[in-house]
């Protein structure tokens, strides 16, 4: 007996199985197309906030190392306060010609540290979403909090005394100051500045080199010290001019 084969009809060519076999090709491109889109949409989106999360790191970074410069420079100008105290104190007859080089000094009453970036940190949530780091956010908040009772101790004492004894006007003012007093706590608060300054850059990962970068693409270069240098020289010529006018009344008795 002859027993035919046959094929069967789910194995033809266009068959049922050849459709299954198309459609689960189609399934897995579609798959994979998806996959591939939202998978690179979420890396670029990824790559944005991490972007996103440097840039503010940089930005709070850079507005530290604003308020350590001015610290450094209330630093300069206690250090040398004491000098020409410690030299009038030696010899009292240098008074009228060192009396007014304490200029550096008496213009930290004046000093306001810039609070934008601050402001920012401490008061929008999106700053706390977009860097997520609970210790670099505590460590920044210890900086400026660091940063204000600086402002408090140092400078607005200093105001107050500085006020009541006016450095230009005699020996006894002068002397009621006591300038290394305020040097040494300046120097405290500068150290412990610095520190949080520091562990911040450890933190994040940032290089120098990285912060100098943010601070050129930020900063128009030379601005700052063209100011000085007016200032500086603004300063000097008052300081002459004074000098040469009080020469004057005291040599003719005024």
């Amino acid at each position: 007996m002859n027993v035919k084969l046959h094929t069967p009809k789910t194995l033809r060519a266009g068959s049922g199985m050849s459709s299954t076999k198309q459609f689960l090709l189609s399934l897995l491109a579609t798959t994979v197309s998806i996959v591939l889109t939202f998978g690179t949409a979420g890396i670029i989106d990824y790559n944005k906030k991490q972007s996103a999360k440097k840039e503010m790191v940089k930005m709070v970074l850079y507005d530290m190392d604003r308020n350590i410069e001015l610290v450094e420079k209330a630093d300069t100008a206690f250090h040398e306060a004491v000098r020409i105290q410690k030299d009038i104190a030696l010899h009292p007859e240098h008074y009228d010609s060192l009396r007014f080089m304490f200029g550096p000094a008496m213009e930290l009453i004046t000093m306001e540290f810039p609070e934008v970036t601050e402001k920012i940190f401490s008061t929008s949530i999106e700053t706390f979403n977009t860097i997520g780091d609970v210790n670099f956010v505590n460590e920044v908040s210890t900086f400026y909090m660091t940063r204000h009772k600086y402002e408090e101790i140092v400078l607005h004492q200093f105001r107050e005394v500085l006020e009541q004894n006016p450095v230009a006007q005699s020996q006894k003012s002068l002397f009621a100051i006591s300038f290394p007093e305020f040097a040494i706590i300046n120097r405290h608060f500068l150290n412990e500045l610095k520190k949080y300054r520091n562990n911040c850059m450890r933190m994040m990962n940032v290089s120098e080199e990285d912060l100098i970068e943010f601070s050129h693409q930020h900063k128009s270069e030379g601005s700052g010290q063209s100011a000085d240098a007016e200032r500086d020289e603004m300063i000097k010529e008052y300081e002459d001019d004074l000098i040469l006018i009080n020469q004057a009344i005291e040599n003719r008795n005024y």
